[in-house]
């Protein structure tokens, strides 16, 4: 894996939530996620009430996250997006507990979980005062 896209999932590593990108009807949508990354993949959870699922799975899709709201005083902000193809997946029973709880209700609805695996081809990472280039001089 280039080292883009391998800082960019290292970062993905280090955050709960971000936003899925992708189309639907010919129509761009962002929707959130939990994520985890698993041996390079970054695994989300939807909520299956809003049917993104269905437009992401087999499609390309952009996965993004970033500490603009986390970062402590004096520390570099960044942001990552990754993009690679999208497919279903059965979690394992680590990688559910890895999940942790998921939430009782998503707009109003009981939540039922659905699982995709996103598998990066192409990453970008953008920080300020070159924090991370610092942080992560040893990725090659």
């Amino acid at each position: 894996m280039p080292s883009d896209e391998r800082l960019a999932v290292e970062l993905l590593a280090r955050t709960d939530y971000g936003r899925v990108a992708t189309s639907m009807r010919a129509l761009p949508f962002l929707a959130f996620a939990r994520h985890i990354v698993q041996d390079g993949r970054v695994l989300l959870r939807l909520p299956r009430s809003c049917g993104y699922h269905r437009a992401c799975a087999g499609s390309v899709v952009a996965y993004g996250a970033d500490n603009l709201s986390s970062a402590r005083p004096g520390e570099s902000l960044w942001s990552v997006q990754v993009v690679g193809e999208c497919a279903a997946h059965e979690p394992s029973a680590a990688e559910l507990e890895r999940f942790g709880a998921a939430p009782l209700l998503v707009d109003g609805e009981p939540y039922e979980p659905v699982y995709l695996s996103v598998e990066p081809q192409l990453g970008t990472v953008h920080s300020t005062d070159d924090g991370l280039e610092r942080h992560f001089e040893h990725i090659p």
